[in-house]
């Protein structure tokens, strides 16, 4: 009976090379990175079980990512498979890839409509089908990747209590600011309007949140003196250039008398109204998104425009307030039911966040 088990249970080289649509000499060449550690038998003969295949399907997806043997290795140093992470990015890549294939569809049948009614394409037409054709091909795999380096688990290091002085201060992100502060060699975290979250070390100049999966580096100018930081997160890299206390103070100030006084920003319910109509249509203008929010609403597009289409006309738009960390909100009322919409913008007038909810 024991012998029964252990065959179905472990592949020789040649099973797990079938199975996999693998080569023996691709599991040879994961094997001497460091990827694999199959088992031996007596005679030497290496058989491959659960956490091997496991294992696999994770270099699989990294590599379809574009990671080479030597980042997948460095990146999977130490750490357990984890198939609910590999499965999440590849949904969410898959998805992403969907929605853009469909946009470029729909920007080849609107060229060729006009192509046969005798129309002339024009610069504008020609430059927009390059661009979709270069965001398709490169974005969504250099996201997924990111996103799912950041979702890794991360293990807590000890440094050299005297550099968190270095760290602490204000950094201006667009809108709001980071504000770090260190306690009793521990080190803390606030944006604008959210809560404080503590920092943990991962090597020097690099740290984690444990509360959400993201990372934050430190970056040091040639002589040595912290001057910015670099927020990880959703995929996506942004940098945030240190301030001193007065300009930060100042930003911080605005927004509160903003919000104290329920002051919405400039040209707001129109900007709003603008936004639904152009998800109602299927049609949304990613060029005033920053990269990061356009990539997410890349990904949702169909459901946001599904849902809107479930709901009908768009009847009225309430202006309701303003958050903690400055996003507006209105009360948004179609012909059947309600949601509650809130947003931000960057200080260039790009959405920098959508937010919408249904309301009961």
């Amino acid at each position: 009976m024991a012998d029964d088990r252990t065959k179905d249970s472990w592949l020789t080289a040649a099973q797990c090379a079938k199975r996999t649509g693998l080569t023996v000499r691709a599991l040879r060449i994961y094997e001497a990175a460091g990827l694999l550690a199959p088992r031996r038998t007596e005679k030497n003969w290496r058989l491959y079980g659960a956490q091997d295949l496991a294992r696999l399907t994770e270099i699989l997806t990294l590599k379809r990512l574009g990671l080479t043997l030597e980042q997948i290795s460095r990146l999977l140093a130490g750490q357990a498979t984890d198939l609910e992470r590999v499965l999440s990015v590849q949904a969410s890549a898959l998805r992403e890839q969907m929605v853009r294939v469909q946009q470029s569809l729909t920007l080849i049948d609107n060229m060729q409509t006009k192509m046969a009614t005798g129309e002339i394409l024009s610069t504008d037409d020609l430059l927009a089908l390059a661009r979709d054709h270069s965001m398709t091909e490169t974005t969504s795999e250099t996201i997924a990747w990111r996103r799912y380096e950041q979702m890794r688990p991360r293990t807590e290091q000890a440094i050299d209590g005297r550099l968190y002085a270095d760290y602490a201060g204000h950094y201006r992100l667009d809108t709001v600011v980071f504000t770090i502060r260190h306690e009793d060699q521990r080190l803390f975290a606030r944006v604008t309007g959210q809560v404080e979250l503590e920092l943990f070390a991962e090597e020097v100049d690099r740290f984690f949140y444990k509360a959400v999966p993201a990372q934050i580096s430190f970056i040091r100018n040639a002589e040595g003196m912290v001057m910015a930081l670099t927020l990880h997160q959703n995929g996506h890299e942004e940098t945030a250039e240190r301030v001193e206390t007065g300009t930060a103070a100042t930003l911080e100030a605005t927004l509160a008398e903003r919000i104290r006084e329920k002051r919405p920003v400039e040209n707001s319910r129109l900007l709003l109204q603008e936004l639904v109509h152009q998800h109602q249509k299927g049609e949304p203008d990613y060029a005033k998104m920053t990269p990061p929010l356009a990539a997410i609403a890349r990904e949702q597009a169909e459901i946001i425009r599904g849902e809107l289409q479930r709901l009908g006309a768009l009847k009225g738009i309430t202006f309701m307030g303003v958050t903690d960390d400055g996003w507006d909100v209105y009360d948004v009322s179609f012909e059947r039911g309600c949601q509650e919409w809130s947003f931000s913008l960057a200080t260039d007038g790009r959405f920098d966040g959508i937010i919408f909810r249904r309301l009961m």
